[in-house]
């Protein structure tokens, strides 16, 4: 696959892309996006430097300036992308992959995201092309950008007392750890880092939460320090996902529903909620109690950002971790939503709730989990099993935005292509386990003759 994708920019550096490509993305990018200034913020990755100076060169050569964050979160630069009127920016990082990859996550006015359909796609095909690329009589300037100060006092405001709370957080050597411990405090006995050194190798663990065995050793922690909750980061502090008490890894599309009682009950708000399509039936069915009207998106945050502004939505989330918030300019940041599901977390603990007895209120299906089907015809293999099952049972309801979800009485699927990787998803969720184990075998049987 190449590097330009559905959402950003990603791939192995100097494989899939190269200097020589950011520089092109750098000068065609204020065309594109029709601005003379472009800001820019960077992971640790050790081909970052690199690909910064590339970005910098081809953006300053086509005449608009670069302000420069340096070493930033990817929810930084979308930050500071709205609060200071920027029209284009650009993170440097390969978010959750391992260190060999790295790319750019690219931003126009009030932080929407630029994906394929949006501009992403113009860039590849002016590069395949062979567009020439321009240098500017009078080039930009570089200027350097501070704004970590005022972003950790905005998050800061989200902080709430967690005294009575044992956390126990692994930081997965990513951006998180630029910012968590001047918000939450340093290490204490009830306050357990892991992994918390900024370290572009990633020489712990791959940051990438939803693989479980990168979640292990934060595991390990919440049992041996008896911890409330375990929380866990990925690379470039986007997301975040949660063990409980007991060691327990929790699925994050649960949490959608447990922010409800911050934003529906503690705030008082009423409006949306957004959520992806491999979503719980669960959210939904939580959150209507409190005033919530839940609607179903796209995965990925080039659809989720801006459709929660369309539908001007309180918050939403998506099965990967990522939360998105009107308070946060309809963008997802991973350190925000920690600090508001530690608040809920907290606030059940004074009332005798555990985290998993809080999420078994929650949790009310038996669910597959995402499985992934390296399949050559994708459409056909999810025309195949969406056709199976609807010829043998009536749909309640069926959706085809992201591929197909379709519900029945008392089980749904959802099958899409993966928008970053060579795979078809599958994910279905029952009211009985004997249920989902039928469906997901017949599935498997479907997918095995293709």
């Amino acid at each position: 696959m190449g590097a330009f994708h559905a959402y950003d920019i990603r791939g192995i550096y100097n494989k899939d892309f190269n200097k020589e490509t950011v520089y092109k993305i750098g000068n065609f990018l204020p065309a594109l996006l029709k601005c003379d200034k472009v800001l820019i913020g960077r992971d640790v990755r050790d081909s970052s430097p690199e690909i910064r100076e590339a970005l910098i060169e081809g953006i300053t050569d086509a005449g608009a300036d670069v302000y420069d964050l340096g070493l930033t979160t990817t929810p930084m630069v979308y930050f500071a992308t709205a609060k200071y009127g920027f029209s284009a920016s650009a993170q440097i990082t390969a978010s959750h992959n391992p260190k060999e990859y790295n790319g750019i996550k690219i931003s126009r006015e009030n932080a929407l995201p630029v994906g394929f359909d949006t501009g992403l796609g113009t860039i590849n095909d002016w590069i395949n092309g062979g567009k020439p690329t321009s240098v500017s009589p009078a080039r930009g300037k570089l200027h350097n950008m501070d704004i970590r100060p005022e972003y950790i006092t905005f998050l800061s405001k989200y902080k709430q007392d967690y005294s009575n709370l044992n956390i126990a957080l692994d930081l997965s050597n990513g951006m998180a750890a630029l910012l968590v411990k001047d918000i939450l405090g340093r290490e204490s006995d009830t306050l357990h880092y892991l992994y918390d050194e900024l370290d572009g190798t990633f020489p712990n663990h791959e940051a990438n939460p939803l693989i479980p065995e990168n979640v292990e050793d934060l595991k390990k922690l919440v049992i041996q320090k008896r911890c409330d909750v375990g929380v866990i980061f990925d690379g470039d502090g986007d997301r975040v996902m949660f063990v409980d008490e007991n060691g327990r890894f929790i699925s994050p599309d649960l949490m959608i529903a447990l922010l409800g009682h911050y934003f529906l009950e503690e705030r008082g708000e009423k409006g949306v909620v957004l959520q992806d399509i491999r979503s719980s039936k669960a959210v939904a069915e939580y959150l209507a109690p409190m005033g919530g009207e839940v609607a179903t998106w796209r995965v990925g945050r080039a659809f989720a950002a801006p459709r929660l502004r369309e539908l001007n939505g309180i918050y939403g989330g998506e099965l990967a971790g990522h939360y998105y918030f009107r308070d946060f300019f309809y963008s997802d940041s991973g350190i925000m939503a920690a600090l508001i599901i530690l608040d809920v977390i907290s606030g059940m603990k004074s009332k005798g709730v555990s985290l998993s007895a809080l999420i078994s209120g929650i949790e009310r299906y038996q669910n597959s989990g995402e499985i992934n089907f390296r399949i050559e015809n994708k459409q056909k293999a999810m025309d195949v099993v969406r056709d199976y099952f609807v010829s043998e049972e009536k749909p309640l309801a069926s959706y085809d935005f992201d591929g197909y979800r379709v519900e029945f009485n008392d089980w749904w699927f959802n099958v899409r292509p993966s928008n970053t990787e060579p795979y078809l998803r599958f994910i279905a969720e029952a009211t009985t386990r004997e249920v989902l184990d039928s469906k997901v075998s017949k599935v498997k049987e479907l997918l095995s003759l293709l």
